[in-house]
């Protein structure tokens, strides 16, 4: 791939942050950068060090696509401004939801329902509005590796794949991480003085919620999957687990409420086992938790009759559903 990793067992994470900082000045220079804060390990990571590296030369944008958590922007605008980061929040649902109408392939809903919009319409406008060069982002060592293996595109692998964003989009992209998997991002959060709250988090795919609706991506059938969602993080927070998830699946299936029949959705929770999302093996869950996610799912989310659980290690099953 032409990128060396740094693993764990060798990694310094003063000395990285120390060379990143430099790194990052020395590519933006004196002017401006902008940056992708999403609120995961990766974005939160290259928030601080680019923070660190350039102060209020960077432009920080938490991109309300419409696909985040419930509560998602405003808590971690709270979180950053306590870190002596400003975060701006740009709604941008409208243009996602447009671009995501009718797409139900997996590989397109990442490119031009996420990519496009993300990288052309909304960044390519806030660069040009504030007259910034440089775009930092969190791509890590495994995005890179699962695109140019062909197991999925991740929407944030542009010079890989031979796409010129200074051409394309009018910016050269900055991806101080890329040589890092997820285990080693943690320990250079935890050296950059990030909250534990941020740095320990589950790992939340780019393209967000819309990685976990299998089939055509609303505003409706998001906000299924973000009220399952919190459910799941809500019980399975302590388990231990690398990630735990949500998908509603495309398929309606026949269920019964109140003596009658009620064809509703079907929501599937996985819980992985994992050091780097490489490969990764489900968590024998206890059986009563799994009822209880089950209770609270069908009586809390509206028109959900089915709750699975996955039990297919990876390979052959991914960690997400898209």
């Amino acid at each position: 791939m032409g990128i060396q990793e740094i693993q764990l067992h060798a990694l310094n994470g003063e000395a990285f942050v120390e060379e990143q900082v430099r790194a990052s000045g020395e590519t933006v220079g004196g002017g401006l950068a902008v940056n992708a804060l999403s609120g995961g390990v990766d974005s939160s990571v290259v928030t601080l060090l680019g923070h660190r590296a350039l102060g209020d030369r960077l432009r920080t944008y938490f991109i309300e696509n419409g696909l985040m958590r419930e509560g998602e922007p405003q808590y971690i605008v709270d979180v950053f401004g306590g870190l002596g980061v400003d975060v701006e929040i740009v709604d941008a649902r409208e243009q996602f939801f447009q671009a995501l109408k009718g797409v139900t392939d997996p590989e397109e809903k990442r490119d031009k329902g996420i990519t496009q919009v993300f990288y052309k319409d909304v960044f390519g406008k806030l660069v040009e509005d504030c007259g910034a060069k440089v775009l930092l982002q969190g791509t890590n060592y495994t995005d890179v590796e699962e695109t140019v293996a062909g197991v999925k595109r991740q929407h944030n692998i542009l010079a890989q794949l031979g796409i010129d964003t200074e051409q394309a989009y009018g910016y050269k992209v900055l991806e101080p991480i890329i040589q890092l998997r997820k285990p080693a991002v943690r320990a250079v959060g935890k050296a950059l003085g990030l909250p534990e709250e941020i740095f320990s988090r589950p790992p939340f795919p780019g393209p967000a919620l819309a990685a976990r609706v299998i089939g055509e991506v609303t505003p409706e059938r998001v906000a299924l999957v973000r009220a399952a969602t919190t459910i799941v993080e809500a019980e399975l927070r302590d388990s231990g687990a690398f990630q735990y998830l949500a998908i509603l699946h495309e398929d309606k299936v026949t269920g019964l409420r109140d003596g009658r029949r009620d064809f509703g959705h079907q929501i599937e929770v996985r819980c992985w086992d994992s050091t780097d999302a490489v490969t990764g093996t489900p968590i024998e869950l206890p059986f009563d938790l799994l009822r209880r996610i089950a209770d609270r799912i069908t009586a809390e989310v509206p028109g959900v009759v089915s709750v699975t659980y996955n039990i297919t290690a990876k390979p052959p099953s991914c960690i997400e559903a898209v």
